[in-house]
């Protein structure tokens, strides 16, 4: 198992400076304390959320700061730029990290898009384009291309990156389908959906077999599954968890911006996260409806979650039941070891935590990432005969 921290850039009652210097301060802690990847965030107008529009001027300093961790777009937001420029940008920091960069790459939400101008519509074909052109780019000598969106003359374009043929290339994705069109081109999920891995498992193992007859856009194949989740480690288990529940729902609230042009964000989010847990399901009894199978004619009972129903139903979930269902890893170094084993046994490569939020102060996440470092992460080493190299 590998792990990463994941940078929004949060904490919009702080002012820009300081959360900047906040977050290069957690970020060299991480690289100290064991973690395997920094990912950071591209996003635009989000104000009181995200204040990271710029990711490779963060990691233009944190190359120079740290010494072995990775370096991860969590994503370059292909529709916004020329690929040229995404190119070089990403080959640059290569070098100026000694090669560690991870190449994340995705395509953002209509809130954003259509503040940059873009047609929410042209979003997958930019992506995919683009996509296409910068392997190729970083392996010509002389580059050429004409396409739908970009056109480039021949043109000798450097600097090529630092690792070779290029950095492993990844790929944001919520829904099946974009986890199957990851694995035909070759590319690592990030999950970023925030679900419990009883309901990841399945499309994890799916995503696993069709990789093994991928065509990659690049030039190998990057077969990693990440998977991202509010991650909170404290000497407190209760108040851990509690702390750690409280940043998912605030990072799930019903003001945020970039939730605004998703439809029926809440019932996704109540099927991500497992379902009504048993406990609760008496206080949604009035939801109650029969549904008709249309293949057997049976009746059944069902859960109708239109309107508020699921809204109010994820405002119910518990701490326990989110750290039991993976869905938060949270709590001391015993409980958040034990949700990690449930993502480690449903077949995820890497887990991503959120830590740095509203709602997690400074010196919290300082504290939790110390805490992950020094009794979390060892358990899950492996000893240099090959044998796990800890309790789990």
């Amino acid at each position: 198992m590998k792990f990463s921290l994941a940078f929004e850039m949060q904490r919009p009652v702080l002012d820009d400076h300081a959360v900047i210097e906040e977050t290069l301060e957690q970020c060299i802690l991480a690289d100290e304390m064991g973690f395997d990847y920094i990912w950071l965030v591209e996003h635009h107008f989000l104000t009181g959320f995200s204040m990271s529009p710029c990711p490779e001027v963060i990691f233009g300093a944190l190359s120079r700061q740290t010494k072995r961790i990775r370096l991860g777009f969590g994503v370059v937001i292909l529709p916004y730029h020329h690929p040229i420029r995404v190119a070089e940008r990403v080959a640059m920091l290569d070098h100026l990290s000694n090669g560690r960069v991870e190449f994340g790459t995705g395509r953002s939400a209509p809130y954003e898009q259509t503040g940059m101008g873009i047609d929410p519509r042209n979003t997958r074909e930019m992506w995919d384009e683009s996509l296409s052109m910068i392997p190729k780019i970083w392996e010509s000598d002389m580059f050429e291309y004409e396409g739908q969106f970009w056109k480039v003359p021949p043109r000798k374009v450097l600097p090529k990156p630092y690792q070779k043929p290029h950095p492993p290339i990844w790929m944001a994705a919520v829904q099946p389908a974009s986890y199957e069109l990851a694995a035909q081109k070759g590319l690592g999920v990030m999950a970023l959906g925030v679900a419990a891995p009883s309901v990841l498992e399945p499309h994890i193992r799916k995503y696993k077999e069709n990789i093994q007859n991928a065509e990659p856009v690049g030039g190998f194949v990057t077969n990693e599954w990440q998977t991202s989740v509010m991650g909170y480690c404290g000497e407190d288990d209760r108040e851990a968890r509690e702390l750690c529940k409280e940043s998912l729902k605030t990072f799930f609230g019903p003001n945020k911006p970039y939730l605004q042009d998703q439809k029926d964000v809440y019932e996704m989010l109540l099927r991500q996260w497992g379902g009504i847990p048993d406990h609760l399901k008496q206080n949604f009894s009035r939801y109650v409806t029969k549904v008709e199978d249309e293949a057997t004619g049976e009746v059944r009972e069902a859960l109708d979650l239109s309107g508020g129903a699921a809204r109010a139903a994820v405002a119910q979930m518990d701490a326990d039941t989110l750290c039991s269902r993976g869905v938060i890893i949270a709590g001391d170094p015993d409980s958040c070891s034990q949700a990690i084993k449930i993502h480690e046994d449903a077949g995820v490569d890497q887990m991503h935590f959120i830590t740095a939020s509203e709602t997690i102060s400074h010196e919290k996440a300082m504290k939790s990432i110390e805490m992950f470092g020094k009794h979390v992460i060892p358990k899950f080493r492996k000893s240099p005969q090959g044998t796990p190299g800890g309790t789990y």
